[in-house]
């Protein structure tokens, strides 16, 4: 099948044994066009982050590159600035004709913790080649907080694909010409431009900046960390902000976006021209997002910025990142947000499910 494929051919693909795991796969992981991916027993600390190259495993470049063991079964802290590699409960059969990428859940890219995918014979993160047959690890570097992690954890998704499924630039501009994608003007180049909103239309709260001391994050525990002990408020009433090297912000999108039942869509990077800052991850956005059936009216995009080596002023309306819409093979049998529990369906500014408030 051409497109993405939603949660009916999940199930379908796990029944014919090309989506294994151990434990079972349940029903929670399953998204309306991705798989939850969950951590495994065990953590490797390394000294540096690798891919495996086309001619090796990953467990052969552990013996070069791992530094000692971490149990997870009692529950383990993974500390800010070093990088791990955990296995994963999921392995891949896939048919000849399929491939899949993966992608950072929502909540793990607001904690600013760097989680991707690799495979045996890996050349990229986050990208499973046609017809994979292996492994999966997850790569962990937290970043501005520390984390205490436990098997079964899910900080990524996989989602899967036939055939070529991306919509160019025509082609979403016909699809936002029959169902409008943004509250706004569509900027169209190379996928659905995102901007910075520094402007609200209430109070001066525009984003909030990363605290560098801070205690451990429990990633079970669901609203119950006050904001003030991790974050600090960035108000503006001058539509801009100054980004610091190497904080980390949480900003949000000026357009309120829809993503279509038959279609899904990932945020992809954007890089400044002169390098001063990026939005850090790449995230899903499941069919239903921001769809008003599925209890929405259109839906921000949280931002996951990070400056890098000089000060730079980012302003109101700037454009940051992109989304890249893709055709779904089928419409999903749930939808976000419709018939799932969705922590960010209709969300504004927004800091991780973690927090209070």
């Amino acid at each position: 099948m051409t497109g993405v494929l939603p949660s009916q051919r999940l199930r379908a693909l796990i029944e014919t044994g090309a989506i294994q795991a151990d434990p079972p796969v349940t029903e929670a992981q399953i998204q309306p066009a991705s798989l939850d991916l969950r951590l495994g027993d065990v953590a490797y600390r390394v000294r540096a982050s690798f891919l495996t190259g086309a001619d090796a495993t990953v467990a052969e470049r552990l013996e070069d590159f791992q530094m000692h063991r971490v149990d997870l079964t009692g529950g383990a802290v993974l500390e800010k600035g070093c990088v791990y590699l955990v296995p994963l409960a999921e392995r891949l059969a896939l048919p000849q004709g399929v491939q899949a990428v993966a992608n950072a859940k929502s909540s793990t890219g607001r904690l600013d913790l760097l989680t991707r995918a690799i495979t045996d014979g890996g050349t990229e993160f986050d990208r499973i080649p046609n017809g994979y047959t292996g492994p999966l690890y997850a790569e962990i570097c937290p970043r501005s907080f520390s984390v205490l992690v436990r098997p079964g954890m899910r900080l990524n998704q996989i989602r899967f694909r036939g055939g070529q499924s991306r919509l160019d630039d025509d082609a979403l501009r016909a699809l936002h010409a029959e169902t409008p994608l943004v509250d706004g003007p569509a900027v169209i180049d190379d996928g659905l431009a995102f901007s910075v909103d520094l402007e609200p239309q209430a109070g001066t709260l525009v984003g909030y900046r990363a605290k560098p001391h801070t205690g451990v994050i429990d990633l079970d525990r669901i609203g119950h960390y006050p904001p003030a002990d991790y974050w600090e408020e960035l108000h503006s009433d001058k539509g801009r902000i100054i980004l610091d090297p190497g904080a980390f912000y949480i900003l949000v999108s000026r357009e309120a976006v829809v993503i279509p039942p038959d279609h899904a869509a990932e945020m992809a990077p954007f890089l400044a021209m002169a390098g001063e800052f990026r939005v850090h991850y790449a995230g899903f956005f499941d069919p239903g997002f921001g769809w008003a059936a599925a209890g929405g009216t259109g839906a921000r995009g949280v931002l996951e910025v990070r400056c890098h080596e000089a000060p730079f002023v980012l302003e109101h309306g700037q454009v940051v990142g992109r989304l890249v819409y893709e055709q779904m093979a089928e419409t999903p049998e749930t939808l976000y947000g419709a018939d799932l529990k969705s922590n960010y369906q209709g969300q504004g500014l927004k800091l991780a499910k973690h927090f209070r408030g």
